[in-house]
């Protein structure tokens, strides 16, 4: 089973939806025969880099509320995090373009580090309060993930690479009519949108494997009419 995250590294309800899909995945008897991909999506793609905003003003600015409100509401989404093991420090968040820590998330793939590399940019944004559009800050936190410096200044430093990729999963995204993450995709056939409770996830993860995990790979349409074939040793004509 197969199932495909589009998120964006500085939204909440990403990261809260991505431990929940976790929690649940860890109660799912299958749980060795799911496969999770992260896909990238940019709530702002023409954000500017931190310019010294906080989050709650700039949700105040954007809502056209005051500071007060923005923080309430902000203290509610903490507290959703909370209930899954996650520390979001508001007062101190940089809002910031995301582009290059997608580049970079792309790029921990290829060396079988994105797992580690998603986890670390969430925890680096909503919990450590770091710039991650700051090439110094993305090389430290790709070393927490285990990749070399020098492979990361070669990415970073290079804004062609792993660009496409980015841009490949964006216009994937829209083709599906996807307007908001975190937005969840299981076989490329069964989709959960938002930060679903993790019970949601559950049943979903149940459900899809009751209709798809133990079925043929195939459907055979043959008619269960036998018909000449070759297998590995031989060829034989039926009735021969």
């Amino acid at each position: 089973m197969k199932i495909e995250v589009w998120s964006d590294f500085v939204c909440p309800f990403c990261y809260i939806g991505k431990r929940r899909l976790e929690e649940a995945i860890a109660q799912f008897p299958g749980k060795d025969q799911v496969e999770v991909e992260f896909k990238s999506f940019e709530l702002d793609p023409n954000a500017q880099t931190y310019s010294g905003t906080g989050i709650n003003e700039a949700l105040a600015k954007k809502y056209g509320m005051s500071i007060e409100e923005a923080k309430r509401a902000n203290e509610g989404i903490g507290s959703q995090a909370a209930e899954v093991g996650l520390t979001f420090n508001f007062d101190e968040m940089k809002p910031t373009n995301t582009f290059d820590a997608h580049r970079l998330a792309k790029f921990a793939a290829t060396v079988g580090k994105e797992k580690e590399m998603t986890e670390k940019l969430l925890a680096s944004y909503f919990t450590e309060s770091k710039l991650i559009s700051d090439h110094d800050v993305l090389v430290e936190i790709a070393q927490t993930a285990g990749i070399e410096k020098e492979e990361t200044l070669a990415v970073l430093n290079d804004s062609t690479k792993y660009a496409n990729d980015v841009r490949i999963d964006e216009a994937l995204a829209q083709q599906m009519g996807v307007t908001g993450v975190p937005f969840f995709v299981i076989n490329q056939k069964y989709s959960i949108s938002g930060a679903q409770p993790t019970e949601t996830f559950r049943r979903a993860l149940q459900q899809v494997w009751e209709e798809e995990g133990n079925a043929p790979k195939l459907q055979d349409l043959s008619g269960g009419n036998t018909a000449a074939a070759c297998t590995d040793d031989n060829c034989e004509i039926p009735g021969k």
